[in-house]
């Protein structure tokens, strides 16, 4: 399977399970990794055929702050749910990061697959 991805997304959203989390933005990064089939596009250099990541990543910052949850696990789950549905992904493999949650840590979060890889 071919993938498509996107590594170290950082974005800015409201998120956490704390009462003074939830009237901040904080940094999420994420890792996203798209099975996608890719000749169809590479054969006439379409644009069509592919994934836009870059329109992906506007669409996850978008989910991201139009959906505020508590936990990393629910926004991860939803998320993939999302993007696996608008844009037909059979796969999919996320990883959303939260710097700074732990003070001796460099970064926690949670990382998932979902999807049949074809």
């Amino acid at each position: 399977m071919d993938k498509v991805f996107i590594k170290g997304l950082s974005i800015q959203t409201t998120i956490g399970f704390f009462e003074w989390e939830k009237h901040i933005k904080q940094t999420l990064v994420i890792d996203l990794t798209l099975g996608w089939d890719i000749k169809p596009a590479a054969v006439n250099d379409e644009l069509a055929k592919t994934l836009d990541y870059s329109s992906i990543s506007v669409e996850i910052e978008k989910f991201a702050n139009n959906n505020p949850v508590d936990l990393l696990e629910t926004l991860a789950e939803r998320m993939a749910e999302f993007l696996m549905a608008k844009y037909s992904i059979p796969w999919l493999a996320l990883k959303i990061g939260k710097p700074g949650a732990v003070y001796n840590a460099q970064t926690v979060g949670v990382e998932i697959e979902r999807g049949k890889q074809l």
